[in-house]
């Protein structure tokens, strides 16, 4: 048997008498100590520049009516501000807005510190107002980019050009350059081919107006036919084919773009609304009612108005004893009246079908002297060739194009099908 050595009785109290002494001082301790003092750091640093204020800017555009005085009043521009720029703008650079134009205010905080007058994608007047006023003229750099399109005629070739994803704005321009040659509805065979070459203009990543053709090439019946671009002069842009002759003929072929002759030229057709026998004298262009309607060639008018079964009709008189007669109109062009000059492809008027007509169509008319001659077989006076001085320049020109059409047509995506 294990047995326990008896603690003795004093032993005990000493120790629970010194726990209660030691429990009494820790307690006193913590009711009579302090805390400790807590120390704050303060950093003091001057900035050696003030904070920029925040730029902001406003955009508006320019509408009818609006001057600038109204604009600068809108904008809050200061009155001592818009005097001294009246006053330097001697020549009405700045003053001469016009509807559609953008105008861009520059604030620094709340301070009007630039005023940009946005003419077009690539041309502007940046006024700078601090520290005093200035005018400056800014033009965006330009890259011009060539592109290729090519394809074959199944129907139309408005329709075909595009299926090529040829720009709107090329076709059109591609059928006004062999408009002088061909009617793009009544000359059209299924297999003709059109390839073209057209550059575009871009600033800045941005498209600024419509391309330009470089080289197209049509053909058609199986012959071929090239249109180059070509400068006669700084300023005066002109298409030749290979020979040098010019691609534009004193006349337009056609008065309209892609219309169909409904009726041709036939001194013993029967009338369709009288039901007698009465010498057709012109050509029948069957379009869509509002279609624009060009003038063929320079001119002046000499008529315009209604009469008889021709409706509302324009007569053109051009030089060396032609004329040209647009019948069955609609509306006539805005501010077209007679004595008016007017260019080779402006239009005059629209389709429709006032006076003897059965439905929207172009009744048009070729005069040379007091007869009248079959617009679609006439022969065509021709514009001036490529000047003898400059031929060598233009045949060094065509021969590069026509082998960067090739190189072109070899890297296009349906030839490596």
């Amino acid at each position: 048997m294990i047995g326990f050595k008896k603690v003795p009785a004093r032993a005990i109290l000493i120790s629970f008498a010194l726990s209660i002494l030691l429990i009494l001082m820790l307690y006193v301790d913590i009711e009579t100590s302090e805390a400790l003092p807590i120390e704050e750091i303060e950093f003091n640093e001057k900035f050696s520049k003030e904070l920029e204020q925040t730029k902001t800017y406003q955009i508006h555009e320019v509408e009818d009516g609006e001057n600038l005085s109204i604009i600068f009043e809108n904008f809050g521009v200061p009155l001592n501000t818009a005097y001294k720029i009246f006053r330097l703008d001697s020549k009405n650079i700045v003053a001469n807005i016009k509807p559609g134009e953008k105008m861009r205010f520059e604030y620094s905080g709340e301070n009007l510190t630039s005023i940009e007058i946005i003419k077009d994608r690539i041309n502007s007047i940046l006024i700078s107002l601090n520290p005093e006023i200035v005018f400056k003229n800014i033009t965006k750099s330009i890259e011009l980019v060539e592109s290729y399109k090519g394809g074959i005629i199944q129907s139309s070739f408005y329709e075909a050009a595009l299926d090529a994803d040829i720009p709107e704005a090329i076709i059109m321009d591609f059928a006004y350059i062999y408009g002088w040659d061909v009617d793009f509805v009544f000359d059209i065979r299924e297999g003709d081919e059109f390839h073209v070459i057209y550059e575009t203009p871009y600033s800045e990543g941005e498209k600024v107006k419509n391309g330009d053709i470089v080289l197209a090439k049509f053909i058609n019946k199986s012959k071929t036919y090239y249109a180059n671009r070509f400068f006669t002069s700084k300023s005066k842009k002109e298409y030749f084919d290979e020979e040098g002759n010019n691609m534009q003929k004193a006349f337009l072929r056609a008065p309209l773009d892609f219309a169909y002759i409904s009726s041709h030229f036939n001194p013993n057709r029967m009338h369709p609304v009288l039901h007698k026998i009465r010498a057709h004298n012109g050509v029948d262009y069957a379009a869509k009612r509002g279609s624009p309607i060009r003038t063929t060639g320079d001119g002046v008018v000499s008529f315009v108005g209604q009469r008889n079964g021709c409706g509302k009709e324009i007569v053109i008189k051009h030089s060396n004893e032609y004329s040209t007669r647009y019948c069955h109109l609609e509306n006539f062009s805005k501010g077209l009246k007679k004595g008016k000059k007017v260019l080779q492809g402006e239009t005059i008027g629209f389709v429709g079908s006032s006076g003897l007509a059965t439905g929207p169509h172009l009744h048009y008319e070729f005069k040379i002297g007091n007869k009248r001659i079959d617009p679609i077989k006439v022969k065509l006076p021709s514009a001036e060739p490529v000047p003898q001085n400059l031929k060598l320049s233009f045949d060094t020109l065509l021969n590069n194009n026509k082998k960067s059409m090739e190189e072109f047509n070899k890297l296009s995506p349906k030839n490596n099908e």
